[in-house]
């Protein structure tokens, strides 16, 4: 709501003075909007810290074998 507190101003003025307000307020929420987050380096993933699953006999066992846990 707004109230003009001193003056007597014409409508164009307040529609100029309201779309004015409008257009700031619009420009301010845009620039809150946060874009895509920045990509994480492979280095600093919290995910290589997991445990991993132990690992089970398969065809394929051999070839992870060696793969440090």
């Amino acid at each position: 709501m707004i109230k003009v507190l001193r003056g007597n101003p014409t409508p164009e003025e307040l529609a100029v003075a309201i779309a004015v307000v409008r257009a700031r307020a619009a420009a301010a929420a845009a620039a809150e909007t946060p874009g895509p987050p920045a990509a994480r380096a492979a280095w600093s993933d919290p995910a290589r810290t997991v445990p991993r699953a132990p690992r089970t006999p398969g065809p394929h066992a051999w070839r992870t074998s060696y793969w440090p846990a």
